[in-house]
């Protein structure tokens, strides 16, 4: 049921709907409509053609956004990944996709590009470009550090065991828009988010997915951590999950965010040295 169709009251059913939605995006199940879901809801509300798309600061994002995304990735023109946010790498896929059609090639998604986006785009579903680059293991070979960021006592030991990690503990208070500027003008190669959540037993990792696009590598180094946590017989139930959350969003490079609730000092030696060895193994292999 539509939260709209619900009343003024926010009814167990309006929860309801609003854990339905946050379970549609990725997001964390709360049914609370905090921030992120807040704007999550706002973008959700666009339609490919109901306003003009083109590159600007702060980036445009939405489901009209995603949708554009999809329809030049089908046609084999690169957006990178289908997150929702015009960013520069959908600004050059659409200049592009004017090119090819002889159209005024300024990167605006305006009526006539659209006309010619609808007229081009195929009747079926097809591969779109950016899994098959991640698939085929395009831009694994960037060089730099690997980022650590996040509230848990696990993010400074674990960066000291990596090769080029980078933590700070200034960043603590930084926001994940903060984070990912410098991830990525230090061209990291990874980020590692870590969280520890007092109420929560066990480990659970996440990697991007959203929309009609996740990522491989991602999924792969989430795999990869959790079968060495097992492996190390820490005694913590494992989770794997794909979502979208801000800080798997924001970071274009594959990123791993790990949640663990309160650890005894013995618990995190072991995960830490787990985690460090499948992180070392995944990226310098």
């Amino acid at each position: 049921m539509p939260v709209d169709s619900l009343g003024d009251t926010f009814s167990e059913a309006t929860g309801a709907s609003v854990e339905a939605f946050q379970r549609s995006r990725g997001l964390a199940i709360t049914g609370v409509v905090d921030q992120v879901t807040w704007n999550r809801l706002l973008e959700a509300g666009w339609r490919l053609g109901d306003r003009l798309l083109y590159l600007v600061t702060p980036y445009l994002r939405g489901d009209d956004v995603a949708e554009l995304q999809v329809r030049l990735s089908q046609l084999g023109f690169d957006p990178g990944r289908v997150d929702g946010v015009f960013g520069p790498l959908l600004d050059r896929a659409l200049s592009e996709f004017q090119r090819n059609c002889g159209l005024e090639t300024n990167g605006t998604l305006t009526q006539r590009t659209l006309n010619e986006l609808r007229r081009f785009s195929p009747l079926s579903s097809r591969t779109l470009v950016s899994d098959a680059r991640d698939e085929a293991g395009f831009g694994r070979t960037q060089p730099g550090p690997i980022v650590v960021w996040g509230p848990s006592p696990l993010a400074s030991t674990l960066a000291s065991s990596l090769p080029l990690g980078d933590f700070d503990e200034a960043r603590s208070g930084w926001s994940v828009e903060q984070l990912a500027s410098h991830a990525n003008s230090v061209n990291a190669i990874g980020v590692i988010s870590l969280s520890q959540q007092p109420d929560w037993e066990g480990i659970h990792l996440h990697y991007w997915s959203s929309y009609r696009s996740y990522s491989r590598r991602g999924e792969q180094l989430a795999s990869s951590v959790a079968n060495a946590v097992s492996r190390d017989d820490v005694a913590q139930r494992i989770e794997v999950t794909g979502m979208a959350l801000p800080i798997l969003r924001e970071t274009q490079m594959t990123t791993l965010h790990l949640e663990h609730g309160v650890l005894t000092p013995f618990e995190a030696q072991q995960l830490t040295r787990a985690i460090s060895q499948a992180i070392r193994d995944f990226f310098h292999s």
